[in-house]
């Protein structure tokens, strides 16, 4: 039985609640610990709600509304737990649509809660506070799946929905709860959480098809995606590279799936050309294509064999012989177990065949300077399971490439999407959700100002999170390619900022300032050691371009004509 009136309820009353407290309820229930939002008028009753549950579940308030899926992102996929974000309706939800199309690419465990306009008014244009049109169409273009409450009775049903549906399926989803159902009555119970069930690895049929033509090859690769990545494939990829001999190399988004001291492990720079040697190639979690050109960027030459959880992943332009539809993680171990073996043995010869390989990356690495100096300078002073937040920026550019990955869920990118200015948000969620390990942001000057008013927020909840802003004074990258394409000519590039270490200082935050990678290594190891918030100012000239050098074809291939 419901009541929509909006008389006051005491939060000790067990049998009827507001739809705003049993919204608090059901994610506490579920055991959500941690949401992140700004509060408004139409989630008044949302934020009455939280404050009775205010000992279980933590609510950060950010500056802005792209903090809160951004940071949801973060500790979503930091801690393997499900991010929450609330938002108000409208321009609250158009803000949070970046760190949502983000979670979209990188297949994030992301939980975002919006207000609504009042039920009885959804749709009818009449320009009330905060209404845009259709912004349940909106949501659903952004999420895996988007649901609209119109009851308070309805609330725990569809978050315990949403969450259930968040396990089995990664990828934003959305629940939207107008005004009038958050201070409606409901005598509806939380409903307890379900334990999370064992992925799918696909059909029996499918993985038999792919063993059979991995087991058949003499020169097999391994290359991992970000579904890889996201299915927390970390162990099983590292098993199966040594049951079949097979190097193991990421895409740039896959950074993170397995350890990349492991020897069968490559950098990323190095699976064009294994590719172009291979018989055979598994790819896992990956939309196979290149992400400007639209093209697969799979060799001819090569059996190729892929697994994704989303089967639009095998269609045109990309052509494979066999493919399984299901989750990375157990359809890697169910290979696995059908190839025989734990692996560990004798290292095979094409493994040794590859060696060169790897010193042409290694040789060709060397030569960005001083970018990949801060890089080197960066893994030195993380410990092995800190938390890199890698944005779009010079360093970071190269950190996609070169950065050693040594531990699960230590590595986060923005994906296919490129959300410049993702950074050091997300990296606020990374560190709330890892309070023991080390997150450190790196951040260029231009991205590093979209969200430099949650610097507040990291005081505001004392989060030991470590920024680093690699300051050109430019969108550098931009500005670069201008001068490339248009003879030296720039245009709207160019960027004012404040001096960083006296802007730490009037938050209260340890500000530094390092002016070489030896001075940027030594002060990165003393913040993180004393584990407070802070700041660090690394100012950069001009600095050469990375991509002639990522980009370069590989011996014996044609450079790309798209």
């Amino acid at each position: 039985m419901t009541d929509t009136s909006s008389d006051s309820v005491s939060d000790t009353d067990a049998s009827v609640v507001t739809g705003g407290q049993s919204m608090a309820r059901q994610l506490a229930a579920e055991g959500v610990t941690h949401v992140f939002g700004i509060p408004g008028v139409q989630l008044d009753y949302a934020s009455n709600g939280l404050a009775a549950y205010r000992d279980q579940i933590t609510f950060v308030n950010t500056r802005h509304e792209q903090t809160t899926t951004y940071a949801a992102d973060g500790y979503a996929r930091t801690t393997g737990r499900i991010g929450v974000a609330l938002v108000v309706p409208g321009p609250g939800v158009l803000n949070a649509g970046s760190g949502l199309v983000t979670a979209l690419a990188c297949s994030s465990k992301v939980l975002l809660i919006s207000g609504q306009i009042p039920g009885r008014h959804i749709g009818k244009g009449y320009g009330l506070l905060h209404e845009i049109p259709d912004q349940s169409g909106l949501l659903e273009s952004l999420c895996r799946h988007s649901t609209l409450v119109t009851d308070a009775g309805q609330v725990a049903g569809a978050l315990h929905g949403a969450l259930v549906r968040l396990q089995g399926e990664p990828g934003p989803v959305a629940v939207e709860i107008p005004p009038d159902v958050l201070s409606g009555r409901t005598d509806g119970a939380a409903i307890g959480p379900e334990p999370a069930g064992t992925p799918s690895p696909g059909s029996t049929d499918d993985l038999a098809a792919a063993a059979e033509r991995l087991a058949a090859a003499e020169r097999p690769v391994i290359v991992a995606g970000g579904g890889a990545v996201a299915a927390d494939a970390w162990d099983e990829l590292a098993r199966l590279a040594e049951v079949l001999g097979a190097p193991l190399v990421s895409t740039v988004n896959g950074r993170g799936a397995f350890d990349d001291r492991h020897p069968n492990a490559f950098l990323p720079l190095a699976g064009k050309e294994l590719l172009g040697r291979a018989d055979a190639a598994l790819v896992v979690g990956s939309r196979g294509l290149d992400n400007r050109a639209n093209v697969p960027w799979m060799p001819d030459g090569a059996v190729r064999i892929a697994i994704n959880v989303d089967p639009s992943a095998f269609t045109p332009p990309r052509r494979y012989a066999a493919t399984v539809t299901g989750d990375a993680r157990t359809a890697v171990a169910a290979l696995a177990d059908q190839l025989g073996g734990s692996g560990g043995g004798e290292r095979a010869p094409w493994l040794t065949d590859a060696d060169d390989v790897r010193q042409r990356v290694n040789d060709d690495l060397a030569e960005l300077q001083p970018q990949l100096s801060y890089v080197d300078a960066l893994r030195s002073a993380m410990p092995d399971d800190g938390v890199l937040i890698n944005e779009l920026t010079q360093v970071g550019y190269v950190s996609s490439y070169a950065f050693e990955v040594r531990h699960p869920r230590s590595y986060v990118y923005p994906g296919y999407q490129g959300t410049l200015g993702y950074g050091y948000p997300t990296a606020i969620g990374a560190a709330v959700g890892n309070p023991d390990r080390a997150v450190v942001s790196i951040n260029g000057d231009g991205g590093f100002g979209y969200g430099l008013a949650e610097m507040a927020t990291v005081m505001n909840h004392d989060v030991p999170l470590i920024g680093v802003v690699f300051r050109d004074d430019a969108y550098g990258n931009v500005q670069r390619m201008h001068r490339q394409q248009f003879d030296g000519d720039h245009h709207g590039t160019e960027l004012t900022n404040p001096d960083l270490v006296t802007l730490a200082k009037a938050f209260d935050m340890d500000g530094h300032r390092a002016e070489s990678p030896e001075e940027f290594q030594r002060t990165l190891a003393e913040a993180i050691d004393a584990r407070r918030p802070c700041l660090i100012d690394v100012p950069l000239g001009r600095l050469p371009d990375p991509w002639a050098i990522v980009m370069r074809p590989w011996p014996g291939r044609p450079a790309p004509t798209a």
